[in-house]
């Protein structure tokens, strides 16, 4: 029977010395592809560390996959796979050795473990390279190799602490896709903290928004940018001034971007009007992006918010 939960928490506390890094944390988080959003010090790796049994909780409960942390964490720890933000291989070791390790360390007897290790190093793009040492692997390399250490167990739930960390644009587009197959494809539940809001965009159907150790925000993103409908982002060839002061003369706010896109206030709660407006004009878009900056507009407001109430 699936579990309605894969995470629960109420009033999650974890106090270190005098700061609080997260305080009150009440939570209920459905299967999916979550991302964990929030500034640097928000208290995100801190919120995964604790589920993870890494940190002792200082007051408050979890549950993790229905199992209560805390008090039965060797039957957790066979059902979860991480990735920390910062590298933590063995030196010496070769890429597959080291992924055969993880999963026995997940208690995989050996043959199993290795054939999984090629499996998964296959999954994540690894070819000769799984034989070299992996202190002489590249940044992308080793994002690809923790990420199969990761699943090498087949997991229920995966927790990628900044998984495009030092990746350039082709590199993160790459370990993204990857990520977002674990839950369209194989059903496994993926929670992203990240700082960057284009990669949980991107693949995430559930987000939390986390700053000063408390939740701001969680909701699905559709229920986001529907809150944020009433603008889209309209890419055209040419004709730029002459649909910039047409949207003026209906009182909608209209202004070019840096992409040379016009992001375009129609205020309507489909794009029914502007499409009009486009078909009046004669002009064919060559894209139109609804709600564009939803998520963004929605975490900066989360975290103003944050900041007056402070």
């Amino acid at each position: 029977m699936p579990i309605p939960f894969v995470i629960e928490t109420e009033s999650l506390s974890k106090v270190y010395g005098r700061q609080r890094a997260l305080d009150g944390v009440n939570l209920r988080v459905a299967p999916g592809a979550i991302g964990l959003l929030g500034p640097n010090g928000a208290g995100k790796s801190t919120f995964m560390k604790c589920l993870l049994q890494l940190h002792p909780i200082t007051s408050g409960s979890a549950k993790l996959l229905g199992r209560e942390v805390g008090t039965e964490g060797r039957e957790i720890r066979k059902r979860v796979g991480y990735t920390p933000e910062q590298d933590c291989h063995i030196p010496g070791m070769v890429g597959c050795e080291y992924v055969t390790y993880c999963a026995q360390l997940c208690g995989l007897p050996f043959q199993v473990a290795r054939q999984r290790a090629h499996e998964m190093l296959d999954f994540v793009g690894m070819a000769q390279e799984r034989y070299r040492k992996i202190d002489t692997y590249s940044t992308g390399m080793k994002q690809r190799l923790k990420l199969a250490q990761a699943i090498v167990h087949d997991p229920e739930i995966v927790f990628l602490d900044e998984p495009t960390n030092g990746l350039d644009p082709k590199g993160q587009a790459q370990i993204l896709e990857l990520v977002e197959s674990l839950w369209r494809t194989y059903g496994i539940t993926v929670v992203v903290s990240s700082h960057l809001l284009h990669d949980v965009d991107r693949i995430c159907q559930q987000i939390i928004i986390i700053a000063r150790g408390r939740v701001l925000v969680h909701d699905s993103l559709e229920n986001l940018k529907s809150r944020k409908r009433g603008a889209a982002e309209v890419v055209v060839a040419s004709r730029h001034e002459e649909l910039r002061l047409a949207c003026e003369r209906r009182q909608w706010g209209c202004h070019l971007l840096p992409n040379g896109h016009l992001n375009i206030e129609h205020k309507a709660s489909s794009l029914n009007p502007l499409i009009s407006l486009l078909h009046d004009m004669k002009l064919s878009p060559l894209e139109i992006i609804p709600s564009p900056n939803a998520l963004e507009e929605t975490f900066v407001q989360a975290l103003e918010l944050s900041h007056a109430a402070a």
